[in-house]
């Protein structure tokens, strides 16, 4: 009996102390500036949304009319009336697809242009030209090749998330210590062992940035793009709430868009994590 009071008592000493360390943390940083936001913008939506009454609904109200949504995402009920949850992953299915095949291409193209000067001229004007085009521009000539939304939409995002891969891979590229490299030579390492032992190693911090950077933008751009072709997902959710000038589904959707660019973003900073075995910068 003595043995366990004392027992229960080095742990309430043990977790006090622990407490008494994460609680400024947890009180200030964590929870309470992240809830304080959240708040601002709530109450800035609700005084917009009562100078406005006649066609903004208030965070209740639009609380109320999409519970529905919120409460059964995946519901089916005939064809294309489909719950929030399952145009959350046509949308997310295109994205990932052509972001991936995007990052495939774009990472050893990367590495050309970062580790060989003819490549680099040679490569450089094409990308300087097409990086400025409005991914929107794309999807006339995607619909062309295609003739389909889906692959359509898949190109416009493989395009899109070429750019910010390529770049950031040859500046990682390309900022690897001369040192290091001078090293290899004398050492007479083979080229496929000095790009695997040193470049890629050091490069991966850019890489990554790369791709997540080109990842928000896909995820950015495939709203538009359903937008303008129609079908299942997310962003063809918010055009056709619009017409139907239901805004309370339109503010689910903004929060539900976001939400999902803030838990992709911090997936990829995970796998970071994981490869390179550092922690990520916080931005």
């Amino acid at each position: 009996m003595i043995l366990q009071l004392n027992l229960a008592a080095i742990l309430a000493i043990a977790g006090k102390a622990v407490w008494q360390k994460t609680k400024p943390v947890i009180i200030k940083d964590v929870v309470f500036l992240p809830i304080l936001g959240f708040l601002g913008i709530i109450l800035l939506w609700w005084a917009v949304a009562l100078a406005n009454h006649e066609l903004m609904p208030t965070p209740p109200e639009a609380l109320i009319a999409n519970l529905d949504y919120i409460l059964n995402p995946f519901y089916q009920r005939g064809p294309g009336n489909l719950g929030i949850g399952w145009l959350l992953i046509a949308s997310l299915r295109r994205v990932l697809i052509g972001f991936l095949l995007g990052a495939v291409v774009a990472i050893p193209l990367g590495f050309l242009i970062g580790m060989s000067r003819p490549a680099m001229l040679a490569l450089n004007p094409i990308i300087q030209i097409f990086k400025p085009v409005s991914p929107l521009a794309w999807l006339p000539i995607a619909l062309a090749i295609f003739n389909l939304a889906d692959p359509s939409a898949i190109f416009v995002i493989f395009i899109t998330s070429l750019w910010p891969t390529i770049i950031n891979t040859a500046l990682g590229v390309a900022s690897v210590p001369k040192d290091y490299l001078d090293v290899a030579r004398v050492l007479e390492m083979p080229r496929w062992r000095r790009i695997t032992k040193i470049i890629w190693p050091a490069s991966l911090p850019y890489i990554f940035t790369g791709l997540r950077i080109s990842l928000g933008i896909a995820w950015l751009v495939i709203v538009a793009v359903e937008m303008l072709t129609g079908g299942i997902g997310i962003g063809f959710f918010v055009w056709d709430e619009w017409s139907r000038l239901n805004l309370s589904s339109v503010f689910l959707a903004v929060f539900v868009i976001g939400l999902t660019g803030l838990i992709l973003d911090f997936a990829v900073g995970k796998l970071q994590e994981f490869v390179t075995h550092r922690p990520t910068t916080v931005r």
